[in-house]
């Protein structure tokens, strides 16, 4: 069986990429906009995103919202201690709350008994407070330590094809 051949990036695909990090454009148009950027039309920017995506060369694409700017001014990552049978079961709860941005489980270690973390996002410390009194009454779980944030560092993502 022959190993599929792997098609190289073009100038123009190299020049979507670029494009799609930098800054999105808040306008009616975004896209249209961004075509405009790299000189193509809406379509072809388009046409090429979706076949770099159906080929694997973009994986992902998403936004980062700069949650202080927002008025989300407090977050706590909160650690749980979630019986191993029902991880996956109260992951998706927690994940499924509108105020938590992150959830993912991890092992325990000695000392430290916690398996599922959530990332927690209010305007205050009590509105986050509240959300972990409701996450952990929901999920029929009680046991949690709040760690929060004491600075934020800077937000950096990969850029590619910069040189």
């Amino acid at each position: 069986m022959a190993a599929e051949a792997v098609q190289e990036l073009t100038e123009l695909d190299k020049n979507i990429v670029r494009a799609l990090q930098g800054e999105f454009p808040l306008v009616a148009e975004p896209y249209k906009t961004l075509a405009e950027q790299v000189g193509v039309s809406e379509e072809i920017f388009m046409e090429r995103v979706k076949a770099m995506q159906a080929e694997k060369k973009i994986r992902k694409m998403g936004a980062v919202l700069c949650h202080r700017e927002v008025g989300f001014k407090a977050n706590v990552l909160v650690a749980w201690v979630v019986p191993a049978a029902r991880l996956d079961e109260i992951a998706q709860q927690m994940a499924a709350s509108p105020s938590v941005t992150h959830c993912y489980d991890r092992n325990t270690a000695p000392g430290w008994p916690y398996n599922l973390y959530t990332m927690v996002h209010g305007r205050s410390r009590e509105e986050c407070e509240q959300v972990v009194r409701d996450l952990g009454a929901h999920c029929q779980v009680s046991e949690h330590a709040m760690l929060y944030s004491k600075h934020e560092w800077k937000k950096t993502a990969m850029k590619y094809f910069c040189e």
